[in-house]
């Protein structure tokens, strides 16, 4: 009967670091690229003395293995020159190499380790499916890295740099990485760098090395208008403006968040609390804009929404019209909205 061996999500690290003698072969794949990278480096590692040694580690291309079936099995049963551990390295590609797979995992090698590199399989995938069903082989899924995926990756950086974070700059953190495992470590390991000797990351310097500050300063200046905070729009508009935000960029933003303002705004009033309709947002509102979101939405209504959204669009189109004096039509507006959201009609 056969055993399934499709390792789960969580063990897969643990796989990863002590790699079962009893299967050989191992198959890694998933839609996060970095993470692929990643533990094929890892378990490449683990199974041969030294990488770059030819004798002990071969790496073979999809299209190559496609061209001649039998190379895996023969390399599979090569015996090393001068003794030791094996590694064969193949990268998938775009062929099915699931024909040249089977006959070494009907007669695996106790001598070498064959590791598999792939993109993101379906189930039904006849490479995935073939390793899936083998006692000798096991596959093991590379998914993007969800929030306690990222808080820990975040915590072993952290660690290994004798740094500590700031809760709200770990919040941060997290929530501006993600989608590639390697990115995200190399992003981290830039701010640990940045904050080498002060012993403690803090938000500001998640958002001077991490986080794009153009953007975190056209969200300063649209909450400051949709909240009706009329000292704080200048200064936050001058800040977007030195960021480099173009006022064509501001009002574009403008005109996003008061779509996303009335869409929250009527599932308000169909019900829902102000902070479920916040995280139900596209996107869903970062907890540092939450107090500012959450004052706009108690002070506009879909109606009033409706027609700032047509003074957006006239604005829009008066800046293309008459660059020169672009910058001084986006101030205007916003200055226009937060005077409006401070009148509280309906």
């Amino acid at each position: 009967m056969d055993v399934m061996t499709a390792i789960k999500a969580s063990d897969v690290d643990r796989f990863v670091a002590k790699p079962d003698p009893r299967m050989p072969i191992v198959l890694v794949y998933g839609p996060d690229a970095g993470l692929v990278r990643e533990r094929v480096d890892a378990l490449v590692k683990a199974s041969v003395d030294d990488p770059n040694d030819p004798f002990s580690f071969v790496r073979i291309e999809g299209e190559d293995l496609s061209a001649n079936p039998s190379r895996l099995v023969d390399e599979a049963h090569t015996v090393p020159l001068f003794g030791g551990r094996r590694a064969v390295l193949v990268k998938a590609g775009s062929r099915n190499i699931a024909a040249s797979v089977e006959p070494v995992i009907n007669a695996p090698s106790d001598e070498c380790r064959i590791i598999i590199e792939a993109g993101d399989l379906k189930k039904s995938s006849p490479l995935r499916a073939l390793i899936e069903k083998a006692k000798t082989a096991a596959a093991l899924p590379c998914y993007v890295d969800n929030g306690a995926a990222l808080g820990q990756l975040i915590d072993t950086e952290m660690r290994e740099a004798q740094l500590t974070i700031a809760p709200d700059a770990r919040a941060t953190l997290v929530s501006l990485l993600g989608g590639d495992r390697l990115a995200s470590r190399n992003e981290i390991r830039k701010l640990a760098l940045y904050a080498r000797g002060q012993g403690r990351v803090e938000l500001t310097d998640v958002i001077a090395v991490v986080a794009d500050a153009s953007a975190l300063a056209l969200d300063g200046v649209i909450d400051a208008a949709f909240a009706g905070r009329t000292a704080d729009v200048e200064t936050e508009f001058n800040k977007a403006r030195a960021g480099g935000s173009s006022p064509a960029a501001i009002i574009s933003a403008a005109i996003r968040q008061v779509a996303n303002l009335h869409k929250m705004k009527l599932s308000v009033d169909d019900g829902d609390s102000i902070e479920f309709a916040m995280k139900r947002g596209a996107p869903p509102v970062h907890f540092t804009r939450e107090k500012k979101v959450g004052d706009a939405l108690r002070v506009w209504s879909p109606a009033r929404l409706v027609r700032t959204m047509e003074l957006l669009a006239d604005a829009s189109l008066d800046a293309r019209r008459n660059g020169p004096l672009a910058e001084a039509i986006a101030q205007r507006t916003l200055l226009s909205i937060a005077v409006n959201a401070r009148r509280r009609e309906a």
